[in-house]
């Protein structure tokens, strides 16, 4: 159910119950009187009054729910889609033998991987893979990361 219509539910019951409660404050102020020996200053008197505030008082704050409920905002549901990122296929043309090796371990390796484990895995020399990477980011397909004393190789999107 909407919040519109539960708090008009709210507030229907509540204004049934403050009917009620007055019906029975009624009835007990007539059971008082026929028995009550002492008239109007008898102590039952005021024990009706205090029950019937009390009621009272539970119907206004169960009517104010009802109108809050009423005249507040329903809950916007928030949906997320995630969309599913296409891995592109890397033009691989135009490279050397190790760029395209270089290429081909950095995918296997989701993307990126130190510069020190891409020098141990090519078997390559330091000097030799800091160029290879060189020629790769002026292209545009790599880009290295400063992380302490070492590189991140990762691939450009």
């Amino acid at each position: 159910m909407k919040n519109k219509s539960v708090g008009l539910l709210i507030i229907g019951i509540a204004l049934i119950m403050g009917f009620l409660v007055l019906l029975f404050n009624l009835g007990l102020r007539n059971i008082v009187t026929q028995t009550c020996g002492h008239g109007s200053e008898c102590p039952m008197y005021g024990t009706i009054a205090l029950q019937t505030y009390i009621g009272l008082g539970l119907t206004a704050f169960i009517i104010v729910v009802g109108l809050f409920l009423i005249f507040s905002k329903p809950e916007e549901k928030i949906v997320v889609r995630r969309i599913k990122e296409k891995k592109k296929k890397l033009n691989l043309n135009g490279l050397d033998k190790d760029e395209k090796r270089i290429m081909e371990l950095l995918q296997k390796e989701n993307g990126g991987m130190f510069q020190r484990t891409l020098m141990e895995k090519l078997e390559l020399g330091k000097v030799k893979v800091t160029r290879l990477l060189d020629r790769l980011e002026s292209k545009e397909l790599i880009e290295r990361k400063r992380r302490g004393m070492n590189n991140i190789v990762v691939l450009r999107h």
